[in-house]
C-alpha cells in the first residue's frame, strides 16, 4: 500500500536518533514474563528439593506458590503486555522531494501477422485416426473366476474343507 500511495516510489525510511533507542513497554512486558516464567524453571525445582531433603512446611508451601506464581503469572504477564501495552513508534520515513518516471521508449511497430503464411498441402503428410471401437475387448478377470465358480459342483465336496 506504501508503494501505491507514494506513486510508485520506495520510502527511504529515517536512521533512528541515538537517544531515541528506548525498549518499548510492550517489548519490557514480553521480557518480563518470560523471565518470570524461566524463573519458575529454576525455583520451583530448587524449593522442591529442599522440601524433599529436610521435610520443612514452609518449602513445600513456597514451592507450590512459586510455581502458581512463575508459571501462571508469567504467561499472563506476557499476554497482558502484548495485549494492552504501547507498542514501539511507528518508524517515520521520507519521501524523495521530487520523482520524475523515466521515459518510455515508443512501443515497436505492429506486426500484421505472427504466424507464418499457411500452406495448402500439410494436412497430407498425416495418417487418418485408427478406428478403435472394432477392436476386440479382453473380458475381465472377475468374469472369468466368477464363471469357474459356478461351474464347480456344490455335491462333489471339491470346494469345502
Amino acid at each position: 500500500m506504501i508503494l501505491l500511495s507514494s506513486d510508485g516510489v520506495l520510502p527511504q525510511y529515517l536512521p533512528p536518533i541515538e537517544g531515541e533507542q528506548k525498549i518499548s513497554p510492550r517489548k519490557k512486558g514480553v521480557k518480563q514474563g518470560a523471565l518470570i516464567f524461566l524463573l519458575g524453571v529454576v525455583l520451583v525445582p530448587a524449593l522442591g528439593v529442599l522440601y524433599g531433603w529436610t521435610d520443612l512446611n514452609p518449602f513445600g508451601f513456597f514451592a507450590a506458590l512459586a510455581a502458581v506464581l512463575c508459571f501462571i503469572g508469567g504467561p499472563l504477564r506476557m499476554l497482558f503486555a502484548a495485549l494492552f501495552e504501547e507498542g514501539a513508534p511507528v518508524r517515520q520515513f521520507m519521501a524523495p522531494s521530487s520523482y520524475a518516471p523515466a521515459a518510455m521508449p515508443p512501443p515497436p511497430p505492429a506486426r500484421l501477422s505472427a504466424l507464418p503464411p499457411a500452406s495448402l498441402s500439410a494436412t497430407s503428410q498425416w495418417k487418418p485416426r485408427p478406428q478403435t471401437a472394432e477392436i476386440f475387448q479382453p473380458s475381465s478377470v472377475t468374469d472369468h473366476t466368477t464363471r469357474l465358480l459356478d461351474k464347480s459342483d456344490p455335491d462333489s465336496g471339491a470346494g469345502e474343507r
